[in-house]
């Protein structure tokens, strides 16, 4: 691999100061004059027509400004609106921030108001009068499929492979990928294992509430002050379900506290909006953790049924899987990621893939760190590790034999390019973990392997050159997890400078080029990209400059490790930045990409665990996660990432699920009751980086965020049936039904 002066290093991060010390601006940290304070009114109900709304009396209840319901909002046709990670039909859109004719999850939202304080916002509450007829709920899969639930959409028909079926369903969208001939390939196997997997709906548990701040002025220019993964997405789905120009709206991104991709889709921004052009002040709107769990995207839940034949040597030659993702309250595409996922580690000559997307009574469902990937993995992992069983083969040797590598198809149609699958299941084998011996009773080891694609999209950068030789870099990639450092870097690089020599900014959505959201594993190489372009501008510009004093031509100049070299003379970047300003104009350095493909991420991770035969409790012993980054451009944060996606993954795998009654409501909508896992429940996650750099990339870079909350729910159901023999098919696998499972 090459040598990087600043990649690889571990500096510290641009806004660490402001982070630790308090003084980050966060969105609830905004407070304008006169700003007024707003609250919505939720349904009750999980399913149910709204007949009427009267809010009569709440307009009148001194201090109150404002009050807005769903026909406020302009009356919009499906149309579609690109979100970064997947897509939404504006419609939808407009009536899940106010609902239109129907409620479709409990915690769905009627009405809002706007008031002096919030106190007064939520006495107005009180006295606004709807009037439901409420109608029969369906909040698992397999329910909303059948030809009589209850319908949630009366003009919902099947996306059948890009026609529509007939007649009216729950089930959003079919998908099928096929290639070979399955059942040939399972007349072939001498071993076949076929079980079912149930996954519960999960949420991404960032600590930071959805909140805004939004001015809609007199000169009607719309200011929107938020916690965003994508300030230009928000631009666009507020403009256009506000039905004025995109121009008309500027998004300011705050600091945010946690996102996971439960932060693109807009859920307030509108409503607010609405308050403050009826108001005339500006309206701060916020969720309680309540309002949060039961009103914002969480991750579907799921049934899969996998199917994996195999020859006695260990050859994979069929695979089948049927994959039905709950959408919730609208369609929401995440069966497309998942389908995509389930086989995309192992090389199938024979494969099937079916998914449906699948409207019931919970909020629409949204992307959460490898969107619908994690599902697919809990079930097509435990099916390949009891093959490799049933086989006697290592489970790591297993993989080896069948995992997919440059030149490999997946079933849903893309070729790989270089990718480092094998050399991350070397790493995982070679590990002291693995090699390492687990004594003790009721204790096991298990081992998963995990995908996700990762993509490009849009990045636009901008950079000054100061006469001290430092620069200033713009970018429109809201930060969530220290891509001010990564991007920072990789332009340090580009120009032989250090990383304290960059001062990166992310700027509001007037004040750089089009970027897309913070998601899909591609902030560090897409805007990386950009700025790494960006710097090849400065460096054109800087050479014609030195050309000028060194009265040669452009093409004598040349750069290299913070050089420029003339036919005589050579000066260092930091040098001819003193003097730039005598040869003319600013450097300014600017460059927008669309990078098209993907980064492909692979992970494999192993975990130690214990078991209580007596409570079902499991207590993970040790875990470790390997991972192919590319390159690693600050390898502090890609362990970080690492790490933290594990974390989440345990949380998946043991303890985390929204909990619903009979009547479709949600009992656990806090975070006291929806258990997610601590610093106190978990040992250190070490986390191994393999560098197998990306050829799409100058620095080798593939995206890291995503691909380590894959693998954990398998790994940690293959290391609980190391331990006590049981299969654990239903996620989370938590102390009941592990205690129900030995007992049966």
């Amino acid at each position: 691999m090459a040598k990087y002066k600043v990649i690889g290093t571990r500096p510290i991060r641009h806004d660490g100061v402001d982070k630790v010390t308090g003084r980050a601006q966060y969105t609830n940290d905004m407070a304008l004059q006169g700003m007024a304070h707003a609250k919505i009114l939720r349904s009750p109900h999980a399913h149910a027509r709204v007949k009427s709304i009267d809010t009569t009396a709440a307009a009148k209840l001194p201090g109150v400004y404002a009050v807005v319901t769903g026909k406020d909002f302009p009356n919009l046709k499906d149309k579609m609106a690109e979100l970064g990670e997947g897509s939404v039909n504006l419609a939808h859109l407009s009536a899940n921030c106010l609902a239109h004719d129907k409620v479709l999850y409990k915690g769905h939202a009627v009405a809002a108001v706007a008031a002096v304080n919030a106190h007064v916002a939520e006495e107005a509450l009180k006295l606004i009068k709807v009037d439901y007829e409420v109608l029969p709920s369906v909040t698992f899969v397999l329910d909303a499929m059948k030809p009589d639930a209850p319908i949630l959409h009366p003009d919902l028909t099947t996306d059948e492979l890009g026609k529509p079926g007939a007649g009216n369903t729950n089930i959003a969208k079919h998908l099928h990928f096929e290639t070979g001939d399955v059942a040939v390939g399972f007349k072939q196997a001498d071993v076949v294992v076929e079980r079912e997997f149930k996954t519960a709906v999960v949420h991404q548990g960032y600590i930071e509430p959805h909140v805004c701040t939004v001015l809609w002025n007199q000169d009607g220019h719309v200011t929107v002050w938020t916690a965003t993964q994508g300030s230009f997405t928000c631009r666009q789905q507020t403009a256009e379900l506000l039905q004025i120009p995109i121009a008309k709206v500027t998004v300011v991104p705050m600091e945010i506290g946690g996102g996971f991709g439960g932060k693109i889709r807009v859920y307030l921004e509108p409503v607010a909006a609405l308050l403050s052009r009826k108001s005339g002040r500006p309206v701060r709107l916020m969720m309680n953790r309540a309002d949060v769990f039961e009103a914002t995207g969480p991750t579907p839940g799921t049934f899969v049924r996998v199917k994996i034949g195999a020859k006695k040597d260990g050859t994979l030659v069929a695979g089948q899987a049927w994959l039905a993702y709950d959408a919730g309250a609208y369609p929401s595409g995440i069966i497309g990621p998942g389908c995509m996922c389930v086989f995309s580690c192992y090389e199938f000559p024979n494969a099937v893939v079916d998914g449906y997307d699948v409207c019931m009574n919970k909020p629409q469902m949204s992307a959460y760190r490898a969107p619908g990937a994690t599902q697919a993995a809990f079930a097509c992992e435990q099916v390949i590790d009891e093959l490799a069983a049933k086989l006697g083969l290592d489970p790591i040797e297993f993989r080896l034999k069948n995992a997919v590598k440059e030149g490999s198809r997946r079933v849903d149609g893309p070729v790989y390019p270089k990718i480092g699958f094998i050399e991350t299941l070397q790493a995982a084998k070679n590990h002291p973990h693995y090699k390492s011996k687990l004594t003790g009773a009721n204790r096991g080891r298990g081992v998963a392997a995990g995908f996700w694609f990762n993509c490009g999209l849009k990045s636009s950068c901008s950079a000054s050159v100061n006469l001290d030789g430092s620069v200033n870099l713009i970018e429109g990639s809201t930060d969530i997890g220290g891509s001010r450092a990564s991007i920072a870097m990789q332009l340090a690089e580009t120009l032989g400078i250090g990383a304290t020599d960059v001062v990166p900014r992310v700027v509001d959505t007037d004040s750089i080029g089009y970027t897309d959201v913070t998601g899909g594993s591609r902030v560090t190489f897409a805007t990386g990209l950009a700025a790494i372009e960006c710097a090849r501008d400065i460096i054109r510009q800087m050479s014609a400059r030195a050309a000028e004093q060194w009265e040669c031509k452009p093409d004598q100049v040349t750069f290299a490790d913070g050089v420029f070299k003339g036919p005589s003379k050579s000066l260092g970047f930091k040098e001819l930045a003193a003097i730039v300003a005598q040869t003319g104009e600013p450097v300014v350095g600017r460059a927008t990409v669309d990078p098209q493909g993907a980064t492909n991420g692979f992970g494999v991770h192993i975990a130690d665990v214990e078991v209580d035969r007596d409570t079902g409790k499991v207590t993970i012993l040790r875990y470790t996660s390997v991972q192919d980054a590319g390159t690693a451009i600050h390898p502090s944060y890609v362990e970080g990432q690492i790490q933290g996606g594990s974390v989440q993954g345990i949380g998946w795998a043991l303890n985390e699920e929204y909990f619903y009654d009979g009547e479709g409501r949600m009992r656990n909508a806090s975070f006291l009751d929806y258990r997610m896992p601590t610093a106190l429940d978990l040992p250190m996650i070490e986390a191994v980086i393999v560098e197998v750099p990306n050829p799409d990339h100058p620095y080798g870079v593939r995206g890291v965020g995503e691909t380590p909350i894959v693998p954990p729910p398998a790994t940690v159901a293959n290391a609980i049936h190391a331990a006590i023999g049981v299969r654990m098919t239903e996620a989370p696998i938590s102390p009941p039904k592990v205690w129900a499972a030995l007992k049966s």
